[in-house]
C-alpha cells in the first residue's frame, strides 16, 4: 500500500501486489520484483482501512510526536493474513515494480498531486484511477538476481513505440551506438492495461513476446494469483 502524505493528511493509492521470487510459483531467491498488478483482490475495502487506521496514520502521529514534517511517499510493505496485516517494512519512495501499474491507472495529474503534497496542500485533493486492471512484467538479464550480464542488444522495443494499452519502462538500459542495450538486472518493465487482471496479463505477455536480449528471462505467472 502507497500513500501521499504532506505530514497531516493522509491520502492511500490503488493497492498493488509485487512478485518477489524470481521462479514461477514464487520459487528461487528473492529479487527487487519480478513484476506487480493493480488493483490487488486481496485488498478489501475493510483490509485498506485497516492499513490505514492501524499502520499508516499512526504512523504519521509518532512522526509528528517526535518533531518529523515528512512529506512525499509512504510505501508500506505488507504481508496478510487472516485479513489483517503486518508491516514488512517502510520506504519513502514510490516500489518498483509497484509503481508501473500505479502509473498506468492513475488519471489525476501527478505533478500537481506532487506540488500539493510538497506544499501542505493535499487536504481535499482527489486521486482519480483508472478502473481497468494494469499488470507489469519485468525482463531480466541473465543470471539476475545473482552476478548478471550487461550490454546486451534489446530488439522489439519499435514495435511497441505506439502501443495503445501500456507502457515499456526502462530499469536497466543504456543507449550505445544509437542501439539500447542492457545495464541493468531488471532491464525492462514492460506494463499493459486490461478490462480485468486477466485481460491486462494477456496485453502486457502479448507485448512481452515482442522484446528479446540474449539470456532473457522473466515469470509467465504475474498476477496468477489475482485469478
Amino acid at each position: 500500500m502507497l500513500a501521499l502524505t504532506d505530514g497531516e493528511t493522509v491520502i492511500p493509492l490503488a493497492p498493488a501486489q509485487d512478485h518477489k521470487r524470481v521462479g514461477d510459483g514464487d520459487t528461487g531467491p528473492n529479487t527487487g520484483g519480478m513484476g506487480a498488478y493493480s488493483p490487488a483482490p486481496i485488498v478489501t475495502p475493510a483490509l485498506e482501512r485497516h492499513v490505514m487506521d492501524d499502520i499508516l496514520v499512526p504512523l504519521m502521529r509518532g512522526l509528528a510526536a517526535e518533531g518529523i514534517v515528512y512529506r512525499g511517499i509512504l510505501y508500506a510493505g505488507l504481508m496478510v493474513d487472516r485479513g489483517r496485516a503486518k508491516v514488512l517494512e517502510f520506504n519513502v519512495r514510490f516500489g518498483d515494480p509497484e509503481c508501473q501499474p500505479l502509473m498506468l491507472r492513475l488519471r489525476s495529474d501527478l505533478v500537481d498531486l506532487m506540488e500539493r503534497t510538497a506544499e501542505g496542500r493535499l487536504r481535499g485533493a482527489r486521486v482519480e484511477w483508472d478502473p481497468r486492471a494494469a499488470v507489469c512484467v519485468v525482463l531480466a538479464a541473465g543470471g539476475y538476481p545473482g552476478e548478471f550480464e550487461k550490454g546486451k542488444p534489446i530488439t522489439g522495443l519499435e514495435q511497441l513505440r505506439d502501443w495503445a494499452n501500456g507502457v515499456v519502462f526502462h530499469a536497466g538500459t543504456q543507449r550505445v551506438d544509437g542501439r539500447v542495450v542492457t545495464a541493468g538486472g531488471r532491464v525492462l518493465g514492460v506494463t499493459g492495461l486490461g478490462a480485468d487482471i486477466g485481460a491486462a496479463i494477456a496485453e502486457t505477455y502479448a507485448a512481452v513476446r515482442q522484446l528479446s536480449f540474449e539470456r532473457m528471462h522473466y515469470r509467465t505467472d504475474i498476477g496468477r494469483r489475482a485469478l
